[in-house]
């Protein structure tokens, strides 16, 4: 293995340390920046994201960071069951975003999981059992009762300035992840209306009327007809190309090996020239486009190829390099966790949050913890499949 590969090893252990605060895991490295920003909290994305490397990582004192996390979130969680999109520890409030936050609620369900599999503090974990069963009710909540789908509002997710609303791709595939995790009725059922409505064709009609018309509907949305569409609802869909949202589609079983090979070249075209991996939309959407909204312009972050909006996310890397390896791909894998290790090795192993996506200039708050966790997992994919 490249010695860059080993270097960054060691640089994101040595980060994931570094950000381990008595209540868990914080979304990035201690700084006034960061404190202004909010970045020095425990969010529940980031550190159900972090958890899956911390359980891994053979060190005990990670491994007691990663369950204090989703215990710090737990003990904020709402009484209808949902999970706070980050917990302030000096204030001791939870927060749960403007308009709801799906995705903190199926990240940390997913960790919760994850942790108790690989035999990580099991008396600890035991003792958030009760909250995994609220959480699944908030969820099933969500859920319409007919199409097996999670139902959000926009800017919910982890692109929480991006106007994916109604139905969304990426929510949905770590919904069905849940489903299987836990066991839950109706996995199967959700699976297929996945495909059906984010992959929507004539050979594969839906029974039900009403996802039928949606599905119509977003057949004739599809810029990238190889990629999953990124949501769908009443008045529109999204044929930005999502690459979070396909590749968790691919790693959870949603799309079956042919499928998952045609998605894997979709995103490679798409990535052509980019200098770190990876863009984590296809085409960015522009001002003017009926997608766009004036609230992605808000301190001149979502503009074309910038943060969510068609900029690099070496996080999102990671899974790209853990999709490439488990589909067989080890060379193009391998040299992908090259360049993502060339990402977060640049300015002195600032591990900057993200990337603008011609220009390759960082930006965003360096020292971002799920970079270091996703590289760490993009490595042991090369050896294992994770998922």
């Amino acid at each position: 293995m490249h010695g860059l590969v080993t270097d960054c090893e060691c640089e994101a252990l040595a980060l994931l340390r570094e950000n381990l605060g008595p209540g868990g895991i914080l979304a990035a490295g201690r700084s006034a920046a960061a404190s202004r920003r909010g970045y020095d909290l425990v969010f529940a994305r980031d550190a159900a994201v972090c958890a899956l490397a911390m359980a891994l990582s053979g060190d005990a004192q990670l491994e007691r960071g990663a369950v204090a996390g989703l215990a710090t979130l737990a003990e904020r969680q709402a009484a209808n069951g949902q999970i706070p999109k980050f917990v302030d520890r000096g204030s001791g409030s939870g927060d749960f975003w403007y308009v709801g936050c799906i995705d903190a609620t199926l990240w940390w369900l997913v960790a919760l999981r994850w942790l108790e599999s690989h035999g990580v503090q099991r008396r600890a974990l035991a003792m958030l059992a009760p909250h995994a069963t609220r959480a699944l009710a908030w969820l099933s909540c969500q859920e319409h009762p007919r199409i097996g789908l999670l139902q959000q509002n926009e800017a919910s997710d982890w692109a929480d300035i991006m106007p994916r609303s109604g139905f969304v791709l990426y929510s949905n595939a770590l919904w069905y992840r849940v489903k299987r995790l836990y066991g839950l009725a109706g996995a199967e059922a959700t699976r297929r209306h996945f495909n059906q409505l984010f992959m929507p064709s004539d050979r594969d009609v839906p029974d039900y009327r009403r996802l039928r018309l949606l599905a119509h509907y977003a057949r004739r949305k599809r810029g990238f007809p190889d990629l999953y569409l990124s949501f769908v609802n009443l008045a529109a869909a999204g044929d930005e190309g999502d690459v979070f949202g396909n590749l968790l589609a691919a790693l959870f079983g949603l799309a079956d090996g042919a499928r998952t090979a045609v998605m894997l070249r979709a995103i490679a075209r798409a990535q052509a020239g980019a200098p770190h991996p990876v863009r984590v939309t296809c085409r960015p959407i522009p001002p003017g486009d009926p997608l766009w909204r004036p609230y992605m312009s808000r301190h001149q972050q979502n503009f074309e190829h910038q943060y969510h909006n068609g900029g690099i996310w070496p996080m999102v890397g990671g899974f790209w390099v853990m999709a490439l390896a488990a589909a067989g791909k080890r060379p193009a894998a391998r040299d992908e966790l090259l360049r993502l290790a060339r990402a977060n090795a640049v300015n002195g192993w600032e591990f900057n949050e993200w990337f603008h996506g011609l220009t390759g200039k960082p930006s965003g708050m360096p020292r971002q913890s799920w970079n270091a966790a996703t590289f760490l997992l993009a490595r042991r994919a090369l050896d294992k499949k994770l998922f």
